[in-house]
């Protein structure tokens, strides 16, 4: 039998800086509504449960069928995106939304996730062109490249992984398994490989590949299913070949 109403928990905060608070909310059920659609409900008549008015969650969204990685948020504890987390397929019970914890808060939902952005700049996530020119067909990759490489380009920047990475934090300089494994697909690219040896470089310093305690919640948690461990594996060998040759050639 289909719940008659929805009722939602939100963490809610006007600033950066304020403070956080919770408000409930109670919507009449709809077949097929996720998270997003609630909280354009409640956008609709910003009223809590308890009947006070109050100001219109903010929350980030683009595509709406998980492809942007935009509206991540924690539901019910946990990281995903909220345009597919259907409330037909939730317990019974409050739904609790919260912001993500290791990015800034930008208001209520929103978080600012500049930081993973900052991430992929450090270690040189994308392929260099000589002008903008038509350069011809790109160089021929084998199916097995193809399908290696698809895995790590499903990559949306959302920040699961990087939520539940325990060394990931404000404490520490690690820069999370999301650059790294751009890191894995831009070195696998034809082109992408002639500044491989950068991107090894930016990964062998301070809050690199060293500082991944492999707790593997990573790839627990990725909504594409990305490899992240086997990424991460891949670079320590990378890293250790690209050591040695330095070493040697001293």
């Amino acid at each position: 039998m289909p719940r008659q109403n929805i009722e939602l928990r939100i963490r809610r905060q006007d600033s950066p800086t304020g403070p956080s608070r919770w408000e409930e909310f109670v919507l009449p059920w709809q077949p097929s509504m996720n998270v997003i659609s609630c909280l354009m409900e409640i956008r609709k008549n910003p009223v809590t449960k308890q009947g006070q008015k109050t100001t219109p969650v903010n929350w980030e969204s683009s595509c709406l069928e998980e492809v942007c990685g935009a509206c991540t948020m924690l539901v019910n504890g946990k990281p995903r995106q909220s345009c597919t987390a259907l409330v037909d397929n939730m317990p019974d019970g409050p739904i609790t939304l919260e912001p993500l914890t290791k990015f800034p808060v930008v208001r209520d939902l929103q978080v600012d996730r500049k930081p993973m952005f900052e991430a992929l700049k450090i270690v040189k996530a994308w392929v260099p062109i000589d002008g903008t020119y038509d350069l011809g067909p790109g160089p021929k990759l084998s199916q097995a490249e193809q399908e290696t490489s698809y895995a790590f380009s499903r990559c949306m920047t959302c920040g699961c992984c990087m939520e539940v990475c325990p060394q990931y934090n404000t404490r520490s300089d690690f820069i999370g398994p999301a650059p790294l494994a751009q890191v894995r697909l831009f070195n696998a690219h034809p082109t992408g490989r002639m500044n491989a040896h950068e991107r090894l470089d930016a990964i062998m310093g301070r809050g690199g590949l060293v500082d991944c305690g492999n707790a593997q919640n990573c790839v627990e948690a990725c909504p594409k299913e990305i490899p992240l461990t086997e990424a991460l594996g891949e670079l320590g060998k990378q890293t250790t070949v690209y050591w040695l040759k330095n070493l040697l050639n001293k």
